[in-house]
């Protein structure tokens, strides 16, 4: 159990990591896009990811929670969606839908949706989160607030394409690690 909790706080670890360093790079190429100026770009650069990386784990967790929430109708089904998580649940389980047959009650599934609505109003509500940590940021820099409008815009639109890659990215990892391990439980 210890092990799976580490190796879970290990792949956050690591997809938090991983959205920093891309979010700086983006961050300051689009900086300097829009200044010319290195120093300030590398302020922007730096300062801006920084604020956003905490935004962005916030706004992970809150997803995650929305997602499980959205799926949970009660103790058992709570306790299902746990294990599930933690990969303690086979796969075969986790997508598998119960019907709770005179509770009143559908069936369910215990495998996170990840569907075009829910991709895409996530990406909408990163990008306002974004656009509002940006121009804060832009503008603390800056004092100027055409400048700081200008890279809370564009940047945030840049990123936002790039989150949307990344989130993708990692959804696959994910997907590739929950079928080797079911490969290695058949085997």
């Amino acid at each position: 159990m210890v092990r799976i909790l580490f190796n879970t706080a290990r792949r956050l670890a690591l997809k938090i990591a991983s959205y920093g360093v891309m979010h700086l790079l983006v961050a300051i190429l689009v900086a300097f896009a829009i200044t010319r100026d290195w120093r300030l770009a590398l302020a922007v650069g730096v300062v801006e990811p920084f604020f956003q990386t905490i935004a962005y784990s916030i706004h992970d967790r809150v997803w995650h929670r929305i997602e499980r929430r959205r799926m949970l109708s009660g103790v058992e089904e709570a306790s299902e969606a746990v294990t599930a998580r933690l990969g303690l649940m086979d796969p075969a389980e986790q997508t598998r839908a119960h019907g709770h047959h005179g509770h009143g009650h559908h069936g369910h599934s215990h495998a996170l949706p990840r569907s075009l609505k829910q991709i895409a109003l996530k990406s909408m509500t990163y990008g306002a989160m974004h656009f509002t940590v940006a121009v804060l940021v832009a503008f603390a820099l800056t004092r100027n607030i055409g400048l700081a409008l200008t890279i809370g815009l564009v940047e945030p639109l840049v990123q936002t394409v790039f989150f949307t890659i990344h989130d993708r990215i990692w959804t696959a990892i994910e997907a590739r690690k929950a079928k080797r391990a079911e490969e290695l439980a058949q085997a």
